[in-house]
């Protein structure tokens, strides 16, 4: 049975490879055997903790070599990794960790100084052979394997997921189905000898990056922990020789827009997680014609990916992009409401059966129960995913994509449940009603905007940001919030998206005009890509709507107009147009001081 687990196929590579690269990590080499020695004394560790089977143990680390020992380690003690993002708030950390029960930790220093939640027991994974956090030192573990026995249909992980009821819930993922979507056809041809991990670790794409390379004889190569941006993207392909990568839709349309040539010398090209802009496929097609962009679709409650679309040069831009055929083993139904099939051509809601599709919601059998059902056309036992994703099935057998059946939505390519957005805000005192909603800029960016009915005087809009801030991740702040007298009812008593007031993006603070040529210049960039009107020198790029794509943007159109390179960190620490102004005075003195 131990053959058929994610350890089992990667202890087969190492005897296959013993001295091939695995993972890189800047200075950093792992062959194979190195890996799985690493793995082996940090899997002890956690045997002695009495970790067992099918126990989360959370991983909160930064982008390393060490996470992939880590990640490995917990498979290899039997256990299943629960991930956790490092820019999740601590409040939202502690509620994964106390919905998951995971009572050990793993973390880095880097983690541990910026705090962490609460946990039975903390390990500092690159700390092997010590206490873990417990501060006594023990004698090396050995680096023979623990050979835990591990049933394929087992837990591999528990990845939480933006939940309708309030709450994130934890996809929970077994090893067989990690390795039906390792083991696919499609990873043939040698085109991800190379893989560029560069996605969260807690975001679902982790797992291609990490077990496609690794269940092939590939070499991980792990990117340098914080944001990505294009110059750095560029940079990793060439010194790394990267042959294969995963871009969300959005990075994709960005690195389309700013340089496609960068992809120059990658084999191959994921993208996915939201609408693919046809024109982005055409442009990156064109800058590396011998590239393969190969448009995913899935879910996290089916491990992924279910289907795939590859499209190579020359191409041409239709209205859309398709969602693709399916992959190995997967079933693919097009129902009505009745759960009849619908006919070729005609809308109906996507399920997903077969290889791949996930035990459930950890701990939430009544979420389960309503999103994984009986598949009436297959043998007993057989369950299906219904994903909420409206499609259609072309004469040609490709899948179209056409909407949402419900409330989810997609930012930054990961899914939002608006109803715990809504839950969140709703927990604010002096306010009657809200809801969330999704639009888009005009730049084919989503984002979301909250409307509040208040009770009494009206509310204080930076306090609901800084509560919503409190307890969700980045990405699930609306980036406006309009205050309605009432919510708008369709006849039918649901609320009326269509008569909801167009947002205001531009800050509420007092306009402070530009005070020097370049603060214009700043203001101007900043204005161009939110979307808005103006933008003031105190206004903060993610109070305004801003996020990770938007602020890769700002970067490029400012070394294109003034000729200045910004880290994109920076746009972090320092989101005003006076505070990225006095960055880049300080940036120009240092160099000035330095001839």
């Amino acid at each position: 049975m131990r053959s058929l687990t994610i350890q089992g196929h990667f202890a087969e590579q190492v005897r296959r490879t013993p001295d091939a690269a695995a993972v890189s990590f800047g200075d950093i080499r792992l062959t194979y055997r190195e890996l799985d020695e690493r793995a082996n004394r940090l899997a002890y560790r956690l045997l002695d903790l009495g970790v067992g089977p099918e126990d989360p143990v959370a991983v909160l680390m930064e982008r390393s070599a060490d996470l992939v020992v880590a990640t490995l380690a917990i498979l290899k003690a039997g256990a299943c990794y629960l991930p956790l993002h490092s820019a999740y708030p601590m409040e939202r950390m502690q509620r994964i960790m106390n919905s998951s029960g995971a009572a050990v930790l793993l973390t880095d220093e880097a983690m541990r100084g910026r705090g962490l939640p609460e946990a039975a027991q903390v390990v500092v994974a690159t700390e092997i052979g010590t206490g873990g956090g417990a501060g006594e030192e023990t004698a090396d573990p050995p680096v023979r394997d623990p050979d835990v026995e591990t049933d394929p249909a087992q837990l591999a992980y528990v990845i939480y997921t933006s939940g309708s009821t309030g709450q994130p819930k934890g996809v929970a993922v077994t090893h067989r189905d990690v390795l039906g979507l390792a083991l696919d056809r499609c990873w043939e041809g040698g085109r991800h000898e190379r893989v560029l991990m560069v996605a969260p670790y807690a975001f679902n794409v982790s797992t291609y990056e990490l077990w496609v390379p690794l269940l092939h004889g590939g070499e991980i190569v792990v990117a340098p922990p914080g944001e990505l941006d294009v110059p750095l993207l560029r940079r990793l392909i060439a010194e790394a020789g990267i042959t294969g990568v995963h871009l969300t839709a959005g990075l994709f349309r960005v690195v389309a827009e700013e340089a496609p040539d960068c992809l120059a010398g990658v084999r191959e090209v994921l993208t996915g997680g939201d609408v693919i802009a046809p024109t982005a496929v055409r442009r990156v097609l064109d800058a590396c014609p011998d590239l393969v962009v190969r448009a995913m679709y899935g879910a996290t409650e089916a491990t992924l990916f279910s289907t795939h679309s590859p499209m190579t040069a020359p191409f041409e831009a239709d209205t859309t992009v398709p969602v693709g055929r399916a992959m190995d083993d997967v079933r693919l139904y097009i129902l009505d409401e009745r759960l009849d099939q619908v006919p070729a051509e005609v809308v109906g809601e996507l399920y997903i059966a077969g290889r791949g599709v996930a035990r459930g919601y950890h701990g939430r059998a009544d979420l389960t129960a309503e999103r994984f059902v009986a598949d009436p056309f297959a043998g007993p036992g057989e369950r299906m995913y219904r994903t909420g994703d409206l499609v259609r099935r072309t004469p040609e057998g490709l899948l179209d994509f056409v909407g949402r059946a419900n409330d989810q939505v997609k930012i930054l390519g990961f899914r939002v449940e608006l109803a715990e957005v809504e839950a969140t805000l709703a927990a604010c005192p002096g306010l009657a009603h809200v809801a969330v909603v999704a639009r888009e800029n005009g730049q084919g960016d989503k984002r979301l905007v909250a409307y509040v009915v208040p009770v009494g005087a009206a509310p204080d809009v930076p306090a609901l940001r800084a509560h919503a801030r409190a307890s969700l991740p980045e990405y699930m702040v609306p980036a406006a919030f309009v205050v309605v007298d009432v919510l708008p009812l369709t006849a039918n008593g649901k609320l009326d998206r269509r008569a909801l007031p167009e947002p205001d993006f531009e800050s509420a603070l007092t306009y402070r005009a530009p005070l020097n040529p370049r603060q214009e210049v700043l203001c101007s960039i900043y204005a161009e890509v939110l979307g808005v009107p103006r933008v003031g020198i105190d206004d903060s790029l993610f109070d305004l709507g801003g996020q990770s794509l938007l602020a890769m943007r700002l970067v490029s159109r400012i070394r294109t107009a003034l000729g200045v390179t910004v880290p994109i960190g920076v746009l972090f620490d320092a989101p005003t147009v006076a505070g990225l102004d006095e960055h880049i005075e300080n940036l120009t003195r240092q160099e000035t001081a330095a001839r």
